[in-house]
């Protein structure tokens, strides 16, 4: 069984702090995993707007967003000019040394906050444009192109899924679900495979159902027990600001568990290496709530049956 550690770098504080700190726990606990950066401004205060969402504050105050990200970081793209994330030295030099420590890197957008809130209802052109600036500054700092994307928030469109493919990506790990797969949108085949979360995160379960920072780890052990169950493989997608900084110690109990279940931890291109994309079943790709998220996001939906087939 493998889990893919899908490890999301939102900010340029997540960045400097706990990128850091979390290559040095992978490398002490044995563990591959996939870094996806944030390539351009962090805007992170402008998220302020979204305190009208539903659940959006409650989920606020659940998680202590203030203590995990920093009030400097809260005040950027507002108060503060947002700090462009791959064109600090300090960051870039960071970025290209955890390629050097042997992880694999990858994209998670250009502008993490207005991709998460503007994505949905954005056309081609406006897709296009943050896509191809993320894809330009990764070639920019790592020489090469990257191999795969995750998007902001799971947000994405229709533009954004073909660019996936259009882009030459291997893999894609832009939505919610509970297998790989091969997306469809609307009908049409996309051919990037699509490697979802299927665990959830940290900020979804702490304060839920008398969850709290102590004994989170073993709701997620739970989760992915094999016991009872056939063999599945898992994404678990952390965040540099959360496991990276305040909750390095529950990601180390989370590590040592599910080396304890069986799993061989491992980064997005190696489960990615071990799929055959021709024998994938292909889904269509939807909107839709999780538990602890506020607000919609991209889910891995129904498979997807024709009685036709697509050209390779």
């Amino acid at each position: 069984m493998k889990l893919a550690l899908k490890i999301d770098v939102d900010t340029y504080r997540g960045t400097l702090q706990g990128v850091p700190r979390l290559v040095e726990i992978l490398r002490r606990q044995r563990a591959n995993a996939s870094f996806l950066f944030s390539l351009g401004p962090d805007h992170t205060g402008r998220a302020i707007k979204r305190v009208l969402r539903p659940g959006f504050m409650k989920k606020v105050k659940r998680t202590s967003v203030v203590s995990n990200y920093g009030i400097t970081t809260l005040l950027y793209g507002t108060v503060l000019p947002g700090p462009d994330i791959g064109r600090r030295a300090s960051t870039t030099s960071i970025m290209k040394a955890t390629r050097d420590a042997g992880f694999e890197t990858a994209i998670h957008c250009w502008d993490h906050v207005k991709w998460q809130d503007g994505v949905e209802k954005a056309n081609a052109t406006w897709t296009e444009i943050e896509m191809r600036r993320a894809h330009e500054r990764y070639v920019e700092i790592f020489d090469s192109a990257s191999p795969g994307h995750g998007a902001a928030g799971w947000q994405m469109n229709a533009h954004a899924l073909r660019l996936t493919q259009r882009l030459g990506y291997r893999w894609a790990s832009d939505c919610r679900g509970t297998h790989p797969f091969v997306p469809v949108w609307n009908g049409e085949v996309v051919h990037c495979p699509q490697l979802p979360t299927t665990l959830p995160t940290l900020d979804e379960l702490i304060g839920t159902d008398d969850i709290t920072s102590e004994n989170v780890h073993e709701s997620l052990l739970r989760a992915s027990s094999p016991i009872g169950r056939a063999p599945q493989d898992h994404v678990f997608t952390l965040h540099a600001e959360l496991e990276g900084i305040k909750f390095g110690d529950t990601l180390e109990r989370l590590l040592t568990g599910w080396r304890e279940q069986g799993y061989e931890l491992v980064s997005l291109g190696q489960m990615r290496d071990a799929l055959d994309p021709v024998l994938l079943p292909r889904h269509e790709i939807v909107r839709g709530e999780i538990p602890g998220r506020s607000g919609t996001l991209m889910l891995q939906g129904e498979e997807f049956l024709s009685t036709w087939k697509d050209a390779a």
